[in-house]
C-alpha cells in the first residue's frame, strides 16, 4: 500500500516505475513470436528494483454498479478467468468422484472391452421424427435402413410390432415433442430410442 498526500508521487511510483517494470519483466519472459505482436516497453528510470512480480493496474474511473457487481466484473478480470478456468480447470463428478470429459468413440470401445465376458451391451440412438411425418411412417423408413427394434422405457420392442398396433396405442407408446434448441423440423420422444443392430 501507497501513501502520501496529494502530488508527493503515489501515481508515478505505483503505476510509471513499478507497474512499467513489472510488465515489461513479464513481457521479456514470453516467446520472441509473442513479443513481436507487443508494443515496445520502456524501461522505467530506476536503477534496481527486488522482488517484483508481474503486475496488473487497474484503471480508476466511475462505475456504474448493480447489486450483482463484484469485483471481478466491475474490474473486467471475471471474464478472462472464466476463459482460463474453462481452458486448464478440470470438472470433478460429486457421484463418482471421477473427471467429467467428452468420450470419443476410442473411449466407448475400451470401456465395453473392460466389461465383464457375458455383459450385454445395448447400443442406442435418440429416436428423432421429423415435423411433416407420422410416427408410423418414420417407423416403416427405419425398417427400410435396416432398424428392427425400438428401446422405449427401458424395454426392447419390435417395430413391426409397433407397427401393428392401433393407432391410439402406437401414440401412447411413442410421444413425441418438438426437438430442443427451437427447431421446427424434428421433434423428440422421451424414453424412445432406436436400437442399432451390431454385427
Amino acid at each position: 500500500m501507497v501513501t502520501g498526500v496529494s502530488g508527493s508521487g503515489k501515481s508515478s511510483l505505483t503505476i510509471d516505475t513499478l507497474f512499467a517494470e513489472g510488465q515489461r519483466r513479464y513481457a521479456e519472459s514470453l516467446s520472441a513470436y509473442v513479443r513481436q505482436f507487443m508494443a515496445r516497453m520502456v524501461k522505467p528510470d530506476v536503477d534496481y528494483i527486488k522482488g517484483l512480480c508481474p503486475a496488473i493496474a487497474i484503471e480508476q474511473k466511475v462505475i456504474t454498479r448493480t447489486p450483482r457487481s463484484t469485483v471481478g466484473s466491475m474490474t473486467e478480470i471475471y471474464d478472462y478467468l472464466r476463459l482460463l478456468y474453462a481452458r486448464i480447470g478440470r470438472t470433478i463428478s460429486p457421484v463418482s468422484g471421477n473427471e467429467v470429459k467428452k468420450d470419443d468413440v476410442g473411449d466407448v470401445v475400451n470401456a465395453i472391452r473392460a466389461l465383464d465376458e457375458g455383459t450385454e451391451v445395448v447400443i442406442i440412438v435418440p429416436f428423432k421424427q421429423h415435423a411433416n411425418r407420422e410416427v408410423r411412417e418414420e417407423l416403416n423408413i427405419l425398417l427400410q435402413e435396416g432398424f428392427s427394434r425400438m428401446y422405449i422405457d427401458q424395454k426392447p420392442l419390435r417395430i413391426e410390432d409397433l407397427l401393428e398396433m392401433e393407432e391410439k396405442e402406437l401414440q401412447k407408446q411413442v410421444k413425441t415433442y418438438p426437438a430442443k434448441g427451437g427447431t421446427k423440423a424434428k421433434k423428440e420422444a422421451a424414453n424412445v430410442y432406436v436400437l442399432v443392430p451390431v454385427s
